[in-house]
């Protein structure tokens, strides 16, 4: 009797879980649509309106879905792998150097196709995630603050660099442009190369129990069966993957996988697999409305994306930073 009530009751949670994300996916198809229908351009009253809305804003929206969901998803791999939950692209540095590989191949060979740009900027970034674990590895860390202190710091000064190249060739303008994170310039014909983050969001879908061992440190992931070193390698290359296209495409969209995963994390507990879903749902919700406000607040022009959420991300930072602090895992 006592199993039978405790299997009922598990099979009543889970029952709720999936109604409640459910619903969830329903109230981001709202997002989505009032998306659609957001733009100072009038579609209905103009002959070629239709042309506009395929042409523009169903890209945009697309964007929006595959940007959000694949940030989201890589903050949440970043975060168990580091076993920090400040960890995310813009914490440690992975933006930046998907950023430099851009403006490296712009420089070399200022008509390359967005594939070869594309390609170029995931090596940089897995390159720079890379070494940003490598420098985990040799340092050791008494606050898990430190950790995005760290991969901020490492951030800069390749932020830096980019920047002196931009400024040695011209390029300064294209930098801005490239790390202002707006979906202003995604149109049919531009956004396309965006799908391929869905491999990567597979990929950790794939690999999720994996991930799951490997975020409770490499001698448990090792006991499992675990090869701790070739996940986290996997699992590098999917967040490069992710960032580098995002970047190329999009730009910079700080803090969205700070903001999200730990929201998720704080409402549902630490199950990769099970927060997954909820993980991309909400980053897709939170850059969707990040970029309906990012269109209305100084209509008729239009803010950068990366500006609304910056301005979220570093409260949420911050307010993170004061709850651990007051449960003493600051020292």
């Amino acid at each position: 009797m006592v199993q039978t009530s405790v299997t009922n009751q598990r099979s009543s949670r889970v029952l709720k879980r999936r109604i409640a994300l459910l619903a969830s996916a329903f109230a981001v198809l709202g997002l989505l649509i009032l998306s659609l229908c957001t733009g100072e351009y009038s579609i209905l009253s103009h002959d070629d309106g239709w042309d506009m809305f395929m042409t523009v804003r169903i890209p945009r929206t697309v964007a929006l879905i595959l940007s959000g969901a694949a940030m989201s998803m890589c903050g949440l791999v970043m975060q168990i792998i580091t076993q920090n939950r400040f960890a995310e692209p813009t914490t440690t540095g992975t933006t930046e150097w998907a950023g430099l590989g851009l403006l490296a191949i712009m420089i070399v060979y200022p008509s390359a196709s967005v594939l070869l740009r594309m390609t170029v900027a995931v090596a940089f970034a897995f390159l720079g995630t890379m070494v940003f674990f490598a420098l985990l590895r040799r340092v050791s860390l008494r606050s898990s603050l430190l950790v995005p202190i760290m991969g901020m710091m490492l951030g800069a000064v390749v932020s830096a660099v980019s920047t002196f190249l931009a400024l040695e060739t011209n390029t300064l303008q294209n930098l801005s442009v490239w790390f202002q994170g707006s979906f202003t310039s995604v149109y049919t014909g531009q956004y396309e190369i965006l799908w391929i983050v869905t491999l990567a969001v597979l990929g950790v879908v794939v690999l999720a129990d994996r991930l799951t061992a490997v975020g409770l440190g490499e001698d448990i992931a090792t006991t499992l069966g675990v090869n701790y070193h070739r996940v986290i390698l996997i699992a590098t290359g999917l967040i490069a993957l992710a960032t580098g296209v995002v970047t190329v495409v999009v730009g910079s969209l700080p803090f969205l996988g700070l903001v999200v995963p730990n929201l998720i994390s704080m409402a549902l507990g630490d199950h990769l697999r099970q927060n997954l879903p909820w993980v991309c749902l909400s980053g897709i919700a939170l850059v969707t409305i990040a970029d309906l406000l990012a269109r209305t607040i100084i209509s008729p022009f239009e803010m950068p994306v990366s500006v609304i959420l910056g301005i979220v991300g570093a409260f949420v930072f911050i307010a993170l930073i004061l709850r651990q602090s007051r449960k003493g895992g600051l020292q």
